[in-house]
């Protein structure tokens, strides 16, 4: 059996070590990114923040520390992260006159301080996005999926009705459905989560969410359309066009560094990293083989290979290194990198390099006078390819047969016999909240979604069996 079937927690974690993405530090669930890791947020963020700014969202920074009192202002919202808030309570020596909170997400002190800068409709939509770090002191880590730290983006839009803000808050979901099918070819389930799965303080949330190749879900992105609860907890009114002060509408989305967990457990195999080409660090490696040194040629070619790829765009290394050419395979293997180029004395002289794509186990030979538009066209199928992959993965993992609790705990019986993973499962439910509680203790199943499109409606509750109000995603998740 393979350690991605067996053991799926200890091939993550050393897939993430072997391709040096990130390293452990003295502060529990606190990780540092090395470069490579980091670099896969870059290209995130580079995506996301395009995207953002072509809808009209302007970037902008708020403060680390939250004063307690902000957070007694919205009681679902305090309720909802009390447990996992880091307090900050002396500095210089002193005890605080008011204990001060590592951000866990920035509504409250944005809140504050809308109140202040929207006055009139003229003022409206404001439209922000921060980057920034964020914590939440989680009981159990793992790196770049669950730490007590992360890094994110959260958006926070004001607006003059419902109207606008529901169409901004299905606008970033789509956004997000994008860029995490698009770059990271992982494909996605978009839809409602139940009023349980709510963001705390939240009127509706909204999810994508992406099946690992555990099985299990990744909340991959969420957008909320907050109503009008924080403005009325933070005064945030406008004076409107018929000269009334009204409370504005808000909205809150993010992401974050768990997209870089999600590439990794979607499309990882046996020998460790395999990314997607949009958003590898690397793109393409150049390696010489065979008795390289005492040819420079090899190193010529390879050099006016690398001006023309790196002329392109494309993120190109050349490895000329001491290490043996299958030390250099494996190590680049581990990496990730999508695209290898071999050349050797041999095939120099018959003028061609081979090139391997990290997800194929063939080699092809390219003429040298095509190489670079092999190359292009390889990063180009490689990116489709990973997420035809990744959905075949999801679709025969997603299982719309099930229609009790008693089928559902036989296809977990089968699925632990078989050595199988139990995957997701498209189930009716009736609306009550103790239906769903009463499937997540039996089975540790928990809503993913209310899908905008599923493959099929479902009209009996799982649990109760009574007319289905919901077709609903059921799931183990991170």
């Amino acid at each position: 059996m393979s350690q991605q079937t067996n053991d799926f927690s200890k091939w993550y974690i050393d897939t993430i070590q072997k391709a040096d993405l990130m390293d452990y530090t003295p502060v529990r669930g606190c990780i540092a990114f090395k470069p490579d890791g980091y670099e896969l947020w870059e290209h995130i963020q580079g995506e996301m923040d395009r995207r953002f700014k072509e809808t009209g969202h302007r970037n902008a920074y708020f403060p680390m520390l939250i004063p307690e009192s902000f957070f007694q202002k919205e009681k679902d919202h305090i309720e909802g992260f009390s447990p996992e808030l880091p307090w900050v309570t002396e500095a210089a020596g002193e005890q605080l006159e008011e204990r001060l909170a590592l951000r866990p997400t920035s509504e409250t002190m944005i809140g504050h301080l809308y109140s202040d800068w929207i006055k009139s409709y003229r003022d409206l939509p404001l439209l922000i996005n921060q980057w920034a770090n964020v914590f939440r002191w989680e009981k159990k880590t793992l790196p770049f999926i669950r730490t007590s730290e992360f890094l994110w983006q959260e958006g926070h839009t004001a607006h003059v009705d419902e109207e606008d803000a529901r169409k901004e808050t299905m606008q970033m979901l789509n956004i997000y459905k994008e860029v995490v099918e698009g770059f990271l070819a992982i494909p996605v389930y978009d839809g409602q989560k139940t009023p349980s799965e709510r963001f705390a303080g939240a009127v509706d949330t909204y999810s994508i969410e992406a099946m690992m190749k555990d099985g299990k879900a990744v909340q991959a992105g969420t957008s909320h359309y907050l109503g009008t609860k924080f403005a009325e907890a933070f005064d945030i009114k406008y004076l409107n066009k018929e000269n009334k002060h009204v409370h504005v509408h808000t909205t809150s989305w993010g992401t974050s560094t768990r997209l870089i967990g999600s590439v990794i457990m979607v499309h990882g195999d046996e020998q460790g990293l395999v990314l997607p080409p949009k958003i590898a660090p690397t793109q393409v490696v150049l390696i010489p083989v065979g008795p390289w040194k005492k040819n420079p040629a090899i190193i010529e070619k390879l050099d006016e290979i690398f001006a023309s790829l790196k002329a392109k765009g494309i993120r190109v290394r050349l490895d000329d290194s001491d290490q043996s050419p299958g030390f250099k395979f494996n190590e680049w293997e581990l990496k990730g990198v999508p695209v290898r180029i071999e050349l050797g004395p041999r095939d120099l002289e018959n003028n061609q390099v081979l090139l391997k794509a990290r997800d194929e186990q063939d080699k092809q030979t390219v003429e040298l006078g095509a190489v670079v538009e092999a190359i292009e066209k390889e990063l180009e199928v490689m990116q489709t390819r990973l997420y035809d992959k990744a959905k075949a993965f999801r679709d025969a993992n997603s299982h719309t047969h099930i229609d009790s609790l008693a089928q559902l705990h036989e296809h977990l019986a089968t699925s632990e016999q078989n050595g199988t993973i139990p995957g997701w499962v498209l189930a009716g439910w009736c609306g009550d909240d103790a239906c769903e509680s009463n499937v997540k203790e039996e089975t540790k199943f928990t809503t993913r979604n209310i899908p905008f499109n599923p493959p099929t409606e479902k009209h009996t509750c799982i649990n109760c069996g009574k007319e289905a109000q919901h077709t609903v995603w059921f799931g183990r998740a991170y």
